[in-house]
């Protein structure tokens, strides 16, 4: 069931004071009684995690890797991605948020629902990058950080795209469906296009294939995107910055308490593998709690998507059990290349 709360007078980056509408779910045990899974969506994702229409349903759920019968699973939508329904809570100013923003308005909705700490924080893609911002703006608030196909930072690579989608989308006379096909194109990789379709043609239109299926994927978000939302999460990619401003990454994510589990995808053309195996060298010589997994897949940034159970074999042993805190199990330096 989608829950909703507002919050009054919030002051965003550039200093404009508006009330924010955040719609979210919750699923297995109550947050009161079992450890707190936040679980952050991606760019066109949204807070249904789980269940028949769950969009993580081969990772989370009844004795899956996040299993709901041991775990509180809390599920924020960005504001604005326009999953509640209400356009008159879509922002239209989005250019004056960033994603610290979003990590600051988690945090006091964590506030009013009174949870003050959390088993684990994960996401993949932007969601990944949020938890990012969440742990490095409460660092003792997550005892796991799970950042899944992303960065703590958005490289000139990731800023190069979005301006092309941003182009799209503010140009185009069907911006949602030509901005998302573009966008499938860095999602996947040449080789998982010519896995999947191998120059063949479709049997009723005069195209090929892997044409159609752009079609397909551009007009799927159409009919249940909005422009306005896709304005504000291209955005918000273009602000990943856990410095603030400042480039000093790891003087960031140094300070961060929980134990800290990089998961990238070798594929990946959008937050690239090598970024993420640089950021594990270096903040490995600052915490003795960090590790690193990497997905193999022909398949690129939608890997994480995909790829179910190298993710899975990678996730269960920290969501294995309530593990109290002096009895975790040590796997901070785990090497899968």
């Amino acid at each position: 069931m989608l829950q909703e709360l507002c919050l009054k007078d919030f002051r965003n980056s550039a200093g404009t004071v508006q009330d924010i509408h955040l719609s979210f779910q919750q699923f297995g045990q109550s947050h009161k009684t079992a450890p707190v899974v936040l679980i952050n969506h991606a760019l066109t994702g949204n807070s249904q995690i789980t269940g028949k229409l769950g969009w993580w349903t081969k990772i989370v759920g009844e004795n899956k890797s996040v299993d709901t019968n041991k775990f509180s699973i809390l599920a924020f939508n960005i504001p604005g991605n326009g999953f509640n329904g209400k356009k008159e809570h879509l922002i239209e100013n989005y250019k004056e948020f960033t994603l610290a923003d979003i990590a600051r308005i988690q945090a006091l909705a964590l506030e009013r629902l009174e949870i003050e700490k959390l088993f684990a924080i994960i996401g993949g893609s932007i969601g990944g990058a949020l938890a990012w911002e969440l742990a490095a703006l409460k660092p003792d608030l997550a005892e796991h950080i799970i950042p899944i196909a992303t960065d703590y930072k958005a490289t000139d690579w990731v800023l190069a795209n979005c301006k092309v989608q941003g182009q799209i989308l503010n140009n185009s006379n069907t911006p949602v469906k030509d901005a998302r096909m573009h966008a499938m194109t860095f999602y996947r990789t040449p080789q998982s296009l010519s896995k999947k379709f191998n120059r063949s043609k479709e049997e009723l239109e005069p195209c090929y294939k892997v044409e159609g299926w752009l079609q397909y994927h551009g007009k799927k978000l159409e009919e249940r995107f909005q422009l306005a939302s896709y304005k504000l999460m291209n955005h918000l990619l273009t602000t990943i910055d856990i410095s603030k401003g400042s480039g000093k990454y790891l003087e960031a994510a140094k300070k961060i308490k929980g134990d800290i589990h990089i998961v990238t995808v070798n594929s990946d053309w959008f937050f690239l593998a090598d970024e993420n195996w640089d950021t594990y060298v270096n903040l490995s010589l600052e915490k003795n709690n960090v590790s690193i997994h990497e997905i193999k897949s022909i398949h690129g940034h939608d890997a994480f998507l995909i790829e179910a159970a190298q993710l899975s074999r990678f996730l269960k042993p920290v969501f294995k059990t309530n593990i109290k805190e002096n009895e975790k199990s040590e796997h901070h330096l785990v090497w899968d290349r």
